[in-house]
Order: C-alpha cells, then structure tokens, then sequence
C-alpha cells in the first residue's frame, strides 16, 4: 500500500493547542456549518431506516417517519463502516486539521499523522439514558495516550438534553480509574461508571449545533439522561497518531507489544505503517437500544 501524505489546514493557535494540552479538551464553534449538520442528520435517519444494507438494520417501509425510525436508538456503533457520508466527515478536513495539531502534541516528536478507528453515531432521544462517568482509552487502547474523540453537534447540546460533562485537567496522569456498576439505569446506559475522584471539578460543555468538542481518551466525561422533548444526536468519531499501534485485540501470533488492528482510516500526515495495508471494514453497524424508562 502506497503511503501518501494527506495534507490538512492549521486552524489553531499555539495557546489554543497548549489550552487543549493542559485542559484536555477544546471546542471549536462553527466548524460544521448548518448545511453540514443538516446532512449528517438526514443521514442518521436514513441509516437507520436501512438504506445502507447491512444485517443489524433492515430496510423499513418508506412511508415510516423519521420520527418513528430514531425513536429507540441510542446509539449507532461505526457507521462510516456502511455511509459514504459518515466516512466523508470522519475525513473532514477542519476536523482533521485540528486533529492533525492537538492529538499527540504532548509528544515531543510529533509530526502530525492521524487515525481514525472508531464511529459512534449517538441519537438519544428523549427520555432516553446518558453514559456514566468513563475514560475512552479503557475501550480503546492507544500505546502512546494519544486517543481524541471528535464530538460533533447535530443538535444544540444543552444540560436539559444531556450534553457533555467533563473533569478539565483529569487527563494529565494517564490514570486509568476503576469501574464498577452505577446502579442507576434510569439515568445511565448498561456501561459501568468509573469512580475513585473528585467531581466537584465537573462542567457542562453546552454548545450550539456545528460545534465540534475534542477530548483526550483519560479525560473522564459522562452525560446525563436526556430530560427535554428534543433529541441530542452527536456522532462522535476517536482518532489517535498515526505511529501508535492499535492493540484492541490480540491476534494469532501477536503479543501485546506488537498487537495492530488495522481497520483504519488515516486521516492527516502519513500512514507510518502502510505496509502492513488497511483491513476491509465488515458492512455492518452495531446497535445500543437501550430505551430509558420515561417516568421521572
């Protein structure tokens, strides 16, 4: 496989860049335009309405509403694996340029090459649960703390929808916090809670539609159920350098030290690991449905 170079704007400031460094997060308004937040959501309905074949989400009739296709979704796992248009802004070359600054700038050798993994496509319709206190990198694996989620406002995320709590700062160690049951099911999905800090240090990141909020993988977050008649759709894609290795799994022969999955989609700089080449994404997306209880 040939490794190109994709090259990509510079759209922060140094102080910006070293805000995002020490807080471990930045939001950045306005860097999906309307039009652009009006496609991804024309495209959420129609994967899930099963115009994109894939197993997990059969065609439904034409004549059923959008309303009635998002109502119990919470989330769409990978859907840039089945749309042309998630892949296309998992891409997206002002998200990408930011990427391409803040992902590893706590390395000193940095060059600026990135990976995207991951697609989570959040609807969250009302009434429906938030996700617990977590670290992202817990999930997903990074060999260097260079794992970034990309979140993309569709809706305007507000603290009565369930925006985005987070701790600024609880990246710095690169300590991985314990988890255990929440046992609060009404307000939080099936994912364990991490526990073990302070949260006293929390803010809400309410934004406007089009904002995109980046964030380090052990920056602890969480968002609460969504309490309003609006939906709160976000589709959130994680990226990490380019010359980290990706051990989600350990294959036949592997190690740990050498674990590398490779279905990725290099999005900045180059592909250090071109060679190994790029595994076919299955054609399908993974559902989590899990319909919070609508009584307060």
């Amino acid at each position: 496989m040939t490794n190109t170079i994709i090259e990509t704007p510079k759209i922060l400031t140094e102080q910006q860049v070293q805000m995002f460094v020490e807080q471990g997060f930045y939001a950045a308004p306005g860097l999906i335009t309307q039009a652009e937040a009006e496609e991804l959501r024309q495209d959420t309905a129609a994967i899930a309405r099963g115009r994109y074949p894939c197993p997990n989400l059969p065609a439904l009739p034409p004549e059923t509403t959008d309303q009635k296709v998002l109502q119990n979704i919470l989330c769409i796992h990978q859907p840039h694996y089945i749309s042309p248009v998630m892949l296309r802004y998992v891409q997206h070359k002002a998200v990408c340029g930011i990427l391409s600054q803040i992902t590893a700038a706590h390395l000193p050798f940095w060059d600026g090459s990135v990976k995207c993994m991951q697609s989570m496509l959040f609807v969250k319709p009302p009434g429906f649960q938030g996700q617990a206190w977590h670290q992202d990198e817990i999930y997903i694996p990074t060999r260097d703390r260079s794992l970034i989620g990309a979140w993309i406002a569709l809706d305007d995320a507000t603290v009565q929808n369930g925006c985005l709590w987070v701790i600024p700062g609880s990246h710095r160690s690169g300590y991985l916090y314990p988890q255990r049951q929440h046992n609060q099911p009404d307000e939080f999905d099936f994912a364990p809670e991490s526990h073990g800090f302070d949260e006293s240090e929390a803010v809400a990141v309410e934004v406007k539609t089009g904002t995109v909020v980046f964030f380090n993988g052990y920056l602890l977050h969480r968002s609460h159920k969504n309490r309003s008649d609006m939906y709160r759709r976000v589709l959130v894609n994680h990226y990490c350098n380019a010359w980290s290795l990706l051990p989600w799994s350990i294959a036949e022969g592997e190690s740990p030290a050498t674990a590398d999955r490779r279905c990725i989609v290099p999005v900045a700089g180059s592909d250090p690991y071109a060679w190994k080449g790029v595994d076919n994404p299955p054609q399908n997306v993974w559902l989590r449905t899990c319909k919070a209880n609508q009584k307060e």
